[in-house]
């Protein structure tokens, strides 16, 4: 007979994700995580693996949980150039409005771990693909809409958006001067016209 999980695995993984994000893999350690997810080890074993599998686990979680919200911002305005604008002065606003921002997982991990870790390199690039075409299709919607002209290069400007989130997501945990942030914001989005 098989038995039953004691735990919600969505709420545990949250959790993990949650303790990953704030402290980073390497910092991280197994009572962090148990103490967290209100698991014991064999448990999170059982569940998840050793900390690795737990942590690929968790950001190909973040990464989808991340991505929807992303294509739910983009849907949202009346015109994609405004849901575009109001997506990247959000990110930007919630720094600086002391709303606590932790910047995005991925990114966190693309710097701490891609360099050395060939399955990480790969998982944080499929989701920067994966937002680029994220941020193609909203292009995409304002050219068969007519917001956008004809002829606009949507998938280059998506790749260009996603690097121009990475580089502010990073920019973020420096905390420079509030207009820096503004006018790179005002660029990126300079190139859908």
């Amino acid at each position: 007979m098989v038995r039953l999980r004691g735990f919600d695995e969505e709420e545990v993984l949250q959790a993990a994700v949650r303790v990953f994000w704030e402290k980073g893999y390497e910092a991280t350690s197994l009572n962090d995580l148990t103490s967290a997810m209100a698991i014991q080890r064999p448990s999170l074993y059982l569940a998840f693996g050793d900390k690795k599998q737990l942590f690929e686990t968790a950001l190909r979680k973040y990464n989808q949980w991340h991505a929807s919200s992303i294509r739910k911002k983009l849907q949202s305005g009346s015109s994609v150039r405004e849901a575009l604008h109001a997506y990247f002065t959000a990110l930007v606003d919630e720094e600086y409005e002391g709303k606590g921002s932790l910047g995005c997982f991925c990114v966190h991990t693309m710097v701490e771990l891609a360099p050395r870790d060939e399955k990480i390199k790969i998982i944080t690039r499929e989701h920067q693909a994966y937002l680029a075409v994220l941020f193609q299709e909203a292009i995409e919607r304002g050219i068969q809409s007519g917001e956008l002209k004809k002829g606009t290069d949507a998938q280059a400007i998506g790749q260009s958006l996603v690097v121009s989130l990475i580089g502010i997501t990073v920019m973020l945990k420096a905390r420079p001067e509030r207009t820096f942030l503004d006018h790179a914001v005002s660029v990126a989005l300079s190139s859908i016209g």
